[in-house]
């Protein structure tokens, strides 16, 4: 897969990426993360309705190589969750930028994305690790 780095995505330092979405935000993992995990098989995410904290775990992605917390860039309350990708983890593989998202959250405080990082520092990162 070729990675790939969207210019409306702000980054985390752990491979999550959030979109702002009018007041809310959609958060997934980057192309990077999926491509180190490889095949994956199962994802397990918040309920709807659930708060999450800015640099904690909210849930896991699990492939055949190994199971990683997803951890949270901002904080806020769960919207929705992605229920296509519970049902499916391949999703999250064919299109982590579109079909592959995982939650949809109204941030805490929409300042926390300010200070997540901007997709040329982004990819820098991930192009020299």
């Amino acid at each position: 897969m070729a990675l790939s780095f969207p210019d409306d995505l702000r980054y985390a330092d752990s491979h999550e990426y959030v979109r702002r979405e009018g007041e809310l935000v959609r958060i997934g993992i980057s192309a990077f993360a999926v491509d180190q995990l490889g095949d994956i098989v199962f994802v397990e995410l918040p309920e709807p309705g659930g708060a999450i904290r800015q640099g904690e775990s909210f849930g896991t992605v699990e492939s055949v190589k190994a199971v990683e917390e997803v951890i949270a860039p901002i904080s806020g309350t769960v919207e929705a969750r992605n229920e296509a990708v519970l049902a499916s983890p391949e999703e999250l593989q064919n299109d982590p930028y579109g079909e592959g998202w995982l939650l949809l959250v109204r941030p805490a405080d929409p300042a926390q994305l300010d200070g997540l990082l901007e997709v040329g520092t982004y990819r820098a990162k991930v192009e020299g690790a």
